[in-house]
């Protein structure tokens, strides 16, 4: 076996745990592909002699490509969809590989939404450290800063990750019990414990670029809302539960892309206002966390 070859064979016993890294870091499979194969490349033309542990090499690697492609991905923008509903239309053979569903699932979409609001060198940082337990000083040679500094990165990235909540411990815990019930009845058009859920002249508004033009944008009562619910019960499959503007709400994220969020008022027990929001903007601005359950 020549040397090519033999390097070959220990790259691909990493190659799960270096995508898994990679997935993380950059919210996309066909992306962490990407970083994997650079990170190849990069090994087959390095001088492994001297490398003790190969693992820990290419996770710093693979990492280093990240933060460059995380960077590159902040400075060029983000297109938008011209449609949201396009970003919930199923495509031939399913949404997405099925590979890439069970990760998304291992992860939380909601998990990759609020990491995608980290800055490239935060990301990386905390993914490193929090997830793959690697050292800081490993990790200061990855983002080109002190230990000190990458510890303050990803402590900085974990207080964003957690969020504050704006509710005391007993209702948050009451508020996720809640939200977790309308999004399984929303998934499965359960009309009856959707209206249990909602007080009786909850409000429900969402913006227009959300919904067809024939779609009102505000609807009032529960049995109206409720009925309405189930027609996107296909956008509220891929939902998930985070803390949205300091309280449990929903977002949604088709392919790991935010698209919607539902900030959700609660009193009494019952769901009061739903905002559905969509525009960019608007989503830019919210605070949003995977928080404690």
């Amino acid at each position: 076996m020549n040397r090519q070859e033999g390097l070959a064979e220990r790259f691909e016993a990493h190659r799960d745990h270096l995508r898994g890294v990679a997935y993380r870091m950059l919210g996309s499979l066909d992306d962490a592909d990407d970083a994997v194969q650079l990170a190849w490349l990069r090994a087959d033309r390095a001088d492994l002699d001297g490398v003790e542990n190969l693992a820990g090499w290419l996770t710093t690697v693979v990492a280093r490509v990240c933060l460059d492609l995380l960077r590159t991905r902040r400075s060029r923008g983000e297109e938008p969809l011209t449609s949201t509903e396009d970003a919930f239309t199923e495509r031939p053979g399913g949404t997405e590989p099925e590979h890439e569903a069970v990760l998304a699932e291992t992860v939380g979409l909601a998990f990759l939404v609020v990491l995608d609001r980290l800055g490239p060198a935060e990301r990386v940082a905390f993914v490193l450290h929090d997830l793959f337990a690697v050292p800081f000083d490993e990790i200061a040679t990855v983002v080109g800063r002190t230990p000190v500094a990458s510890k303050k990165l990803a402590s900085r990235a974990r207080s964003r990750v957690r969020g504050v909540a704006t509710v005391g411990e007993a209702d948050l815990a009451r508020h996720y019990t809640l939200v977790d019930a309308f999004l399984a009845a929303s998934r499965g058009g359960d009309l009856d414990t959707l209206v249990e859920l909602l007080a009786p002249d909850v409000v429900r508004r969402v913006d227009r670029v959300a919904v067809p033009a024939d779609t009102a944008t505000v609807v009032r009562g529960a049995r109206a809302v409720a009925e309405e619910t189930r027609v996107f019960a296909h956008r509220a499959r891929i939902g998930e539960v985070a803390l949205v503007d300091g309280a449990p709400g929903i977002v949604m994220a088709p392919g790991g892309r935010l698209r919607l969020a539902l900030r959700l008022v609660i009193e009494h027990d019952r769901i009061t206002e739903i905002d559905v929001i969509a525009d960019p903007a608007r989503l830019d601005r919210l605070a949003l966390a995977v928080g404690p359950r």
